[in-house]
């Protein structure tokens, strides 16, 4: 017998388990959209706050000239912009050489124990106030000279960045195939040029990443360089005497009694926050691209 059309197929009732299945699996999307909505909030809020606050004060005269008087109008943070790269790069310059070696050498795991101990020392760092760093940094290389500067501003972004480097040099070396290693090492290579030549090329994007999430940190750091750069008012390139950077002058604008020094703090933390925003998305960008 031949049948013209399909029978029509039958939908059977859906058992009580199957049911509470789904309502629980609309219940964890939900909760889960809601998480989501509560972290972003606060975020938003800051961003749209410090765009809708500091864009009438930025322009390119407040990118780049100096401050005016106190009780004149106008001026601007070119020196704290400035300033802010001498002091994180300077930071970098010190920290660099430091943590990533530290980074290779916990993902080596040739001595356990020790490594231990630095991996520790490095989480304890990491957790350490920054404005207990300051106070370090200020009693070694403030108090002998009897003067801030940039020097001592920069040894104390060091200390806050060694850290993050450390750790994440750690992670993406141990992200490298171990199959790259024990080739160079069977060829007859000692170890530390296959951790030069070898390992260190392939995990060179994580390791970038990890430094330019160190910059970040660094730039936006402001109780240490109370401590140590001080702050100017002035154009300062020697490193050593005392320097502006951008977080030292938000806060003393945001503190002050006038109207345009409060309007420019606005702009000040906008330009702050996306210079350490900037970082945080290149290093992000560049740890999805890593070459493994």
């Amino acid at each position: 017998m031949r049948m013209d059309a399909a029978e029509p197929a039958v939908r059977l009732p859906a058992s009580p388990r199957l049911r509470w299945r789904r309502f629980v699996n609309r219940a964890f999307r939900v909760a889960v959209f809601g998480a989501v909505i509560v972290v972003l909030a606060p975020l938003v809020a800051i961003l749209g706050t410090v765009i809708s606050r500091g864009a009438p004060a930025l322009d390119w005269d407040f990118l780049t000239s100096l401050p005016k008087p106190v009780g004149e109008t106008g001026g601007g943070v070119g020196h704290a912009i400035l300033g802010t790269l001498i002091l994180a790069f300077g930071g970098l310059l010190m920290a660099v050489p430091l943590g990533v070696p530290a980074g290779v050498f916990l993902a080596s795991d040739r001595m356990p124990r020790l490594g231990g101990v630095v991996r520790m020392c490095a989480d304890v760092l990491a957790g350490v106030p920054s404005i207990v760093v300051g106070l370090f940094a200020y009693t070694l290389l403030v108090l002998p000279f009897k003067h801030f500067s940039a020097l001592a501003g920069a040894f104390a972004l060091a200390v806050i960045m060694l850290p993050t480097i450390a750790r994440t040099t750690e992670e993406v070396v141990r992200l490298v195939p171990s199959t790259l290693t024990e080739a160079a090492l069977a060829l007859g290579a000692p170890r530390w040029r296959v951790m030069l030549r070898v390992v260190l090329p392939s995990a060179g994007k994580g390791v970038a990443a990890g430094i330019i999430a160190a910059f970040s940190r660094g730039a936006g750091e402001t109780a240490p360089l109370m401590f140590t750069a001080f702050g100017s008012q002035f154009l300062s390139l020697s490193p050593l005497q005392p320097i502006a950077a951008l977080p030292l002058v938000l806060f003393n604008y945001a503190v002050s009694p006038y109207d345009d020094w409060y309007a420019q703090a606005w702009a000040a933390a906008l330009v702050l926050a996306v210079l350490v925003l900037a970082g945080n998305v290149v290093a992000r960008f560049a740890m999805a691209r890593r070459s493994p």
